[in-house]
């Protein structure tokens, strides 16, 4: 695409951004499998380790694979603003967590969160961060005056941390609230947009200070490849601290993930329209059925947080989860009569994804915090895939008789 050519559609960039002209004229980003890279001179060596000159020096600092996946998901996040973002890619969304967590967090300091964090961050911050003298305060961030008493009798705060719609109770908050809190309080926020997807939502534009995503799920679409990204505002504390942590705990990704990456985000426009009309779909259904006792989408006016998620997202997404009326024994029976839908961990493939938390993603989390958050033994996660919807319901409808 011709630099001075400006697209106008979303879909336009996910298809092209972030490719740039390579020798060879390659239609593709190449995959260029190479731990590092040569300099035609010793004097060109100094100038790209001391910054002078932009330039390849070793793949866990960079590589022109993994550079064109992160400024692809960058032109995404910065769609329709002016701003100047950083984009660095990991080999996992919990890399790009720990990054941002070590990164920001010294000892002695304290992250205000919400409850209904996925799994690993969670135990991230209660088994890691504690032994760094790193608390977590988790409240219900929905209540943006208790937020704030927080803020003010905490000021060793340093870090909102934020995960909506979160996982896996599709709880919704209020990012720009948040944000102007933080900003009272001199105080960064993060925001964890995996389910929402750049597409569906767009959290710099609301004031967040950094965004990540898992790229395994909906980013890449395809379950072929695990990453995570990490962005912030490309100014002097990205480049001093973040970028820094990166290299030294060495999460990078490497150039074939990019490479499946960077497939899969040309499509995540025409998947997420898919996923989004099914789910809405099967919450309809799933909310009318004798069986079911609660259905969690933010699409539904019944969801609490329903006001919030439309303000903020383009649509309500394609994540879903509800909990049988008969608990534990009802979800393992419906869960093994599934016959299209999938049982598996995980979540953003093109199939009809299904996982029981209590057991899964959340096991390492103990029962009274899991069903104090809303996670029950007979929760059912999904993620809604693109299948022709009479198919999916039809399975739903089946196993549930």
């Amino acid at each position: 695409m011709d630099k001075n050519f400006i697209p106008e559609g979303w879909s336009s960039i996910a298809v092209h951004g972030g490719q740039e002209p390579e020798s060879n004229h390659a239609h593709q980003t190449p995959i260029y499998a190479s731990s590092t890279f040569v300099f035609d001179t010793a004097e060109q060596g100094m100038r790209r380790f001391s910054g002078e000159e932009k330039g390849f020096i070793y793949s866990r600092w960079g590589n022109p694979t993994i550079d064109a996946a992160e400024k692809k998901i960058v032109a995404l996040e910065a769609f329709g603003t002016s701003l100047e973002l950083k984009g660095l890619l990991h080999s996992s969304g919990m890399a790009a967590i720990s990054t941002l967590l070590l990164a920001v967090l010294k000892p002695g300091e304290k992250l205000l969160t919400h409850f209904g964090l996925y799994g690993g961050t969670n135990e991230l911050m209660n088994r890691v961060l504690t032994d760094l003298q790193i608390s977590s305060l988790i409240v219900d961030l929905r209540d943006l005056q208790l937020a704030e008493e927080h803020l003010k009798n905490n000021k060793d705060i340093r870090l909102i941390y934020l995960e909506t719609p979160a996982n896996p109770t599709i709880q919704c908050v209020d990012i720009e609230a948040l944000c102007s809190l933080a900003k009272k309080y001199d105080c960064k926020v993060a925001v964890d947009n995996t389910f929402a997807t750049p597409y569906l939502q767009q959290p710099f534009k609301l004031g967040a200070d950094f965004v990540m995503h898992s790229t395994t799920k909906f980013l890449n679409g395809h379950g072929t490849a695990i990453g995570g990204i990490l962005i912030g505002k490309d100014d002097t504390y990205f480049k001093e601290r973040i970028i820094k942590f990166h290299r030294l705990l060495g999460g990078n990704s490497n150039a074939f993930d990019a490479f499946l990456l960077i497939q899969g985000i040309k499509t995540l426009e025409l998947r997420m329209e898919r996923h989004c009309h099914n789910a809405m779909e099967v919450a309809r259904f799933l909310e009318k059925h004798s069986l079911v006792a609660k259905v969690n989408y933010a699409g539904l006016p019944s969801h609490p947080d329903h006001a919030v998620a439309m303000k903020q997202m383009r649509h309500p997404g394609p994540m879903l989860s509800f909990e049988l009326k008969n608990g534990l024994s009802g979800g393992i029976a419906f869960m093994n009569k599934l016959k299209m839908c999938v049982r598996t961990v995980s979540l953003g493939t093109v199939d009809t994804l299904l996982s029981h938390p209590a057991s899964m993603t959340h096991f390492g989390v103990p029962k009274p915090e899991r069903e104090k958050y809303g996670i029950t033994d007979g929760l059912i996660r999904m993620n809604v895939g693109i299948e022709n919807i009479g198919d999916i319901i039809h399975d739903l409808e089946q196993a549930l008789s």
